[in-house]
């Protein structure tokens, strides 16, 4: 079975727990990576966590893991709505990719609406807070078992 996954992280996600708490809640990032190595362990899956608040930066992770994972997890954060850059990466991808956002970005600012990733992205998971990283590594383990 493939089991090496990327969990990619946009801009001002290493600030969760300390900003707009009533938009994604008050876990720190660290504790968002642990659970998310615990829930990975479980499913008996290799998981890399990356972040970063450089556009061209998160570009690289997603080349660079064309070779290496066999699934991609992505939190763009700001960057979904803006990145052509990551739109790009992610489309010469050739494997599955889960979209992923704490809040439900469809019930924001009007500018945050448009994800230039949705239509190039095997599936999404909104809104429902960093439980949502649980629910997208379950998601992506039956993906790969090709149990979806």
């Amino acid at each position: 079975m493939n089991n090496k996954i990327i969990i990619i992280n946009g801009p001002n996600l290493n600030l969760l727990g300390e900003r707009e708490q009533s938009q994604y809640g008050s876990i720190s990032f660290d504790k968002l990576q642990e659970n998310c190595l615990k829930k990975s362990k479980e499913l008996d899956l290799e998981v890399k966590f990356a972040q970063s608040n450089i556009e061209g930066e998160l570009v690289n992770i997603i080349q660079d893991s064309r070779n290496k994972f066999d699934g991609i997890i992505i939190n763009a954060a700001a960057f979904t709505h803006t990145s052509v850059a990551i739109r790009d990466a992610l489309d010469v991808y050739k494997k599955p990719i889960i979209e992923l956002h704490i809040s439900n970005i469809y019930k924001r600012e009007e500018f945050r609406q448009k994800s230039l990733i949705s239509d190039i992205v095997t599936g999404g998971i909104f809104g429902l807070g960093t439980d949502g990283y649980i629910l997208a590594i379950i998601s992506m383990h039956k993906l790969l078992k090709n149990e979806n």
